[in-house]
């Protein structure tokens, strides 16, 4: 099933969309988007909560997960 949330790359807001396979979570894709742009109270509570989630580099056609906050008994 494919999926779309909201993630911090390379320090911007983005959207980006993925593919759940077992344990494994394959991006398919992102692009940048404008906070300004969502502005009901449920949208702005998923940015928030999403990108304290999900934080990621794009490099060479690449993703790496910069942080999990997780892991470090922050989220």
């Amino acid at each position: 099933m494919f999926y779309w949330s909201f993630a911090i790359i390379n320090n911007r807001l983005a959207e980006f969309h993925f593919e759940a396979k077992k344990n494994k979570m394959v991006i398919m894709g992102h692009c940048y988007v404008d906070k300004s742009e969502y502005k009901t109270k449920k949208e702005q509570k998923w940015i928030i909560d999403d990108t304290t989630k999900y934080q990621f580099a794009y490099r060479n056609k690449k993703y790496r997960r910069i942080r999990e906050l997780a892991a470090e008994g922050k989220g």
